[in-house]
């Protein structure tokens, strides 16, 4: 179904009545509307058979970020985090990329590798070749292992081989099964066929095999997004839009040489697809994993972004990243609010989810580069923070957008300044 994600004055709105107003965009019913709205929808029963050692549950967050529109389509996105400023960030950059079009996205195939370490070869590279002589053997073993994927017109596609010739331990050999896991994050589909072919493999090369594991380093799985902003939309009253475009510009490139600050820029991308990743029930361990991992794969850590000005002046934004998302399996079968979250996005696919992903975290670090090409990152970052701060000032009720103005006006968001105008002389 077509959704509206525009979300007009939706910050003004109270929650209730956002939840309301998603509620309807999204075309959720009485029920999931109660599901959203009640405290506690994962059930103690139900977090005690995800993990271990269960004691209760710990709540974070549920916000939407409006405005996206995605190869034409418009989406609601939700987004579970801790930290102020992202939520608005990502709405906001959103809706200026409207005026562009919005994002425009593509993706790979869902292909992860599982790794057969094998140690114990004096022929590294007659190994490889013995297993490559067999590959249709291995790929037909590790498909006998799950005919439901199969079914699904996944399954293991091909098998590479890499030579370490020279470590510590001796030569050893790791051979990759690539497998199309479908709308799966695959993790567990790629280890039981690691596991399944391990036996045949310590034949086939007469050495042993040690690890039988997936790579988070999905690189065979790759999102990516584009996005294009105008001088005109870009411009601010202190700043015309080519001086931000050109702050823009320069704050990527220090991010592209230097180490130091691609950490801190590759985190404000991923501050956007965590909170999509976490609100679907998704690995964002994994993700992250496989972003930092992509973002060294030159040899050198760098920026998973880039920022170019077009031939008509226009900023072009562009990502392209590994994204091992699913739909099926682990918190997002089990999650009552992760099963929401994507229906809230009226998904179809896990490379729809990683695209829209993706979207996201470009739209993410747009706002954390406007922010320091203009006024710079805590003007806006701290007044959305102030809530966070009145209250552990000890505010409560009207007194925390009192304190928060408070905070605004002298541009001091210091907890010690907070609980001195908290405890001090009220104006008459």
């Amino acid at each position: 179904m077509a959704i509206d994600s525009t979300l007009p004055n939706f910050r003004s709105l109270s929650p209730e009545e956002r939840l309301a107003q998603v509620c309807k965009a999204a075309g959720l019913d009485a029920s999931q509307h109660a599901q959203l709205a009640g405290p506690g929808a994962l059930s103690l029963e139900t977090a005690n058979g995800m993990i271990e050692n269960v004691i209760g549950t710990f709540q974070l967050p549920m916000a939407v970020a409006g405005y996206f529109q995605i190869n034409g389509k418009d989406v609601i996105v939700p987004m579970v985090v801790e930290e102020p400023s992202i939520v608005a960030a990502a709405s906001f950059m959103a809706k200026l990329a409207r005026v562009g079009g919005g994002f425009h996205t593509s993706s790979t195939g869902p292909l992860m590798r599982a790794q057969v370490q094998v140690v114990g070869i004096s022929d590294p590279h007659g190994a490889r070749l013995a297993i490559l002589q067999r590959k249709n053997e291995l790929i037909g073993l590790a498909n006998s292992r799950d005919k439901v994927l199969l079914g699904l017109g996944g399954g293991c596609r091909d098998i590479e081989v890499q030579v370490f010739p020279d470590t510590p331990r001796g030569p050893m050999i790791v051979a990759h099964l690539i497998v199309d896991v479908r709308d799966a994050m695959g993790a567990n589909t790629v280890n039981t066929m690691a596991e399944s072919v391990a036996e045949r493999v310590e034949i086939i090369t007469g050495g042993k095999v040690r690890l039988r594991i997936l790579s988070n380093l999905a690189d065979l799985r790759l999102a990516r997004a584009y996005v294009r902003y105008s001088p005109d939309t870009l411009a601010t009253k202190e700043y015309s839009g080519e001086e931000v475009i050109d702050g823009v510009i320069e704050a990527y490139l220090l991010a592209a040489i230097d180490p130091y600050r691609a950490a801190t820029h590759n985190k404000g991308i991923m501050n956007g697809i965590d909170p999509v990743i976490v609100a679907t029930g998704n690995d964002w361990r994994a993700v992250e994993a496989g972003a930092h991992a992509y973002a060294a794969r030159s040899g050198r850590y760098s920026s998973l972004t880039i920022w170019e000005k077009a031939e008509n002046g226009d900023l072009v934004g562009t990502i392209e990243m590994p994204m091992a998302v699913g739909l099926v399996g682990g918190a997002t079968k089990t999650h009552p609010l992760a099963r929401l979250a994507l229906r809230i996005m009226d998904v179809e696919s896990a490379q729809e989810l990683a695209e829209i992903a993706v979207a996201v975290g470009l739209a993410q670090n747009m706002g954390a580069l406007r922010a320091l090409a203009t006024e710079g990152i805590q003007r806006g970052h701290m007044t959305l923070h102030a809530r966070n701060i009145a209250l552990g000032a000890g505010a409560t009720g009207g007194d925390v957008d009192w304190l928060v103005q408070k905070m605004i006006t002298s541009m001091d968001f210091r907890t010690d300044f907070a609980k001195e105008v908290l405890n001090g002389p009220r104006d008459a």
